[in-house]
């Protein structure tokens, strides 16, 4: 599953677990399909309210971002809790969505802030350094960005739970447990220091799926199926983000975990479901493994919002994608948004015909 509600969370029911394991934590959860085009609809909608606030707004996802306000913060008499008032409104008013807000001097503790009171809060970080730290240390280190489980648990073998015990430590003790990166890292989160810029937010570079089977899989006709799938999904991306692809690529693994890809610059950028699947068949079968696979994948990079050929000269009908196809791919567009993704599924192009 891809999201659970605050509700289904007291239930230790979160993103990622298995929907058997889900119904059998809250076996009273309602079960929804996602709605990946209504999501990306609402984020560019609260995105346009983002950028009537600052004119720097870097996104981390769909729903997540980073507004440097400093610039127009004169323009609230200098009150960062007014204006995150008045921005949290503008969201719920335009897109009737309820936001929470973090506000620190830095883009870690803005974000260890934004997380603290949701699903509709706004967090105030203190800014002296000594408050700053006695902000962070009851945390768990697992809010530390970059400390997963394999970090935590180095980190609890050397009696390290909690943020605070982490600022016990001098930057010289972390870098000779941890290397220089790595302490250094810890070291200047732990107390609160983050000197990277918010970036304005940048076009995707890349629009990808990958498959693994539950077992390694030797059939041809499957992995034609299941490239025919991840292109679907991949050109429905595509066409919800508006963007066309220059670049098709393809991931293949073992069952040795051996990772091999290939890639083909495309003579003009597609959009459809098609175009990217004749591509990614055509890489698969000019590689031709011989041994059976354990993960496919199918992704498209190279991507810009107008359709285009590197430097040739393109006129109005190099740029048209094939009309029947464009067609085509619309309607099935608009018939999943209606009935969900399952409810079409593509057949066979050309395998052996």
């Amino acid at each position: 599953m891809s999201a659970a509600s605050y509700e289904a969370r007291k239930f230790g029911v979160r993103s990622a677990m298995p929907l058997r394991e889900a119904g059998r934590r809250c076996p009273q959860g309602i079960f929804r399909r996602g709605r990946m085009q209504a999501y990306r609809q609402a984020s560019k909608q609260i995105f346009k309210v983002f950028d009537t606030y600052s004119p720097f707004v870097q996104g981390l996802s769909v729903d997540e971002a980073f507004l440097d306000v400093t610039g127009v913060l004169h323009m609230w008499e200098n009150d960062e809790v007014t204006l995150a008032e008045s921005l949290r409104k503008d969201i719920f008013e335009t897109c009737d969505l309820t936001v929470s807000v973090g506000i620190a001097g830095n883009k870690f503790l803005a974000k260890i802030a934004s997380d603290m009171d949701k699903p509709d809060g706004l967090t105030v970080v203190p800014r002296t350094p000594d408050e700053i730290k006695a902000f962070l240390a009851p945390l768990d280190v697992g809010r530390i960005w970059g400390v997963g489980a394999k970090s935590k648990s180095r980190l609890a073998k050397k009696g390290i739970h909690k943020v605070g015990d982490l600022q016990t430590f001098g930057a010289g003790q972390l870098i000779s447990w941890f290397g220089e990166a790595s302490g250094q890292h810890l070291f200047a989160l732990a107390n609160g220091l983050d000197e990277r810029p918010v970036h304005d937010r940048e076009v995707e570079k890349s629009i990808s799926n990958e498959h693994t089977y539950t077992e390694n899989e030797a059939e041809r006709e499957v992995h034609h199926q299941t490239m025919l799938r991840m292109s679907d999904k991949v050109g429905r991306r595509l066409r919800a983000s508006g963007l066309w692809g220059g670049c098709i690529q393809i991931k293949i693994r073992n069952g040795a975990f051996q990772t091999y890809t290939r890639q083909k610059q495309v003579p003009v950028s597609v959009q459809s479901d098609k175009e990217i699947f004749t591509f990614a068949w055509e890489l698969f079968e000019r590689f031709n493994p011989t041994w059976p696979i354990r993960l496919l994948g199918v992704g498209v990079t190279h991507l810009t919002e107008q359709p285009s050929a590197g430097d040739a000269q393109l006129d109005l009908f190099t740029l048209a994608p094939e009309a029947k196809e464009a067609k085509l791919d619309k309607i099935v567009d608009r018939l999943r948004d209606r009935y969900g993704l399952s409810s079409l599924k593509r057949g066979r192009w050309d395998l052996d015909k």
